[in-house]
């Protein structure tokens, strides 16, 4: 059992947080003390993966590297919640976080490409994708935001534009966050229910639902006619939110060999059951 010396240890510097967790561990053992020691374990692996992404930005700065990373996946998939992780920390003079709206009316009659390519990263810097150019890959076509012969044009243009990408120097990693039908919903109903969530729940949020096997259709064919050798899709897949922040992390800093790597003692490999490559 737990007594007031023990945590008075904690403070005094007695003994270390890992030192008091084995106790914790060792002394009781219920449904919340569980929760509890996760919890502690998920902000430790954060911290130590949130060091080393400071480390690889400032390796991207000093080799003037452009880094463009995307994050598309139903709505509700924990897109925003990994990039605030990743970004929490890092130096916002060489990072950026782009999430447009919709295109303007001048925009609409533009190359669909262009508002896009403005955001690509500067050398030396970072770029996230609160959602990016897929748009038009899955949740446009299902909502009737575009045409068809829009949508074709898009999808025989994509590999090419991302080729070009590539061949100019930037580094482009997307990452499609998978959730299922039954936990979205659950997720939508605690938007609702929160005074400080519930802007983020919308008419196109509920019709995702009504419409989830078309969703799904777009979804497999985009994977199919974009994934390529040097634009792959990463599919992070979980229900589990602060798995998914983890692991995205992880496969992020696996890419690159910056100096420090590994330095924290935290590891670097992503879960296989959680990180997969689009097959």
């Amino acid at each position: 059992m737990l007594t007031i010396e023990n945590f008075k240890s904690l403070e005094n510097g007695d003994i270390t947080k890992k030192q008091f967790l084995e106790l914790i561990k060792s002394t009781s053992s219920s449904p919340k003390l569980e929760k509890i020691l996760y919890n502690l374990e998920y902000e430790n692996q954060l911290y130590k993966l949130q060091s080393e992404l400071v480390n690889l930005q400032e390796w991207v700065s000093k080799n003037k590297k452009r880094v463009c990373i995307i994050f598309e996946g139903r709505d509700a998939a924990g897109k925003g919640g990994a990039i605030r992780r990743m970004t929490q920390h890092l130096n916002p003079r060489a990072r950026r976080v782009v999430a447009l709206a919709k295109p303007t009316e001048i925009e609409q009659g533009q190359w669909y490409f262009r508002r896009y390519i403005k955001e690509m990263p500067n050398p030396g810097e970072l770029v996230f994708f609160d959602r990016s150019w897929y748009n038009r890959a899955v949740v446009e076509p299902v909502m009737g935001f575009c045409t068809q012969e829009q949508y074709k044009k898009f999808m025989i243009q994509v590999p090419e534009f991302e080729q070009m990408l590539h061949e100019d120097g930037i580094i482009l990693i997307k990452f499609w966050f998978s959730v299922t039908k039954d936990e979205q919903l659950r997720r939508f109903k605690s938007r609702i229910a929160s005074p400080l969530k519930k802007w983020k729940f919308s008419s196109v949020d509920e019709e995702g639902q009504n419409k989830w096997d078309l969703y799904t259709q777009y979804k497999d064919q985009m994977f199919a006619h974009t994934h390529t050798t040097s634009s792959p899709w990463i599919i992070i897949k979980t229900n589990n939110k602060k798995e998914a922040r983890l692991e995205s992390l992880r496969h992020v800093l696996s890419r690159f060999e910056y100096d420090g790597k590994g330095s924290s003692g935290v590891t670097l490999l992503p879960d296989p059951n959680i990180v997969q490559p689009y097959h």
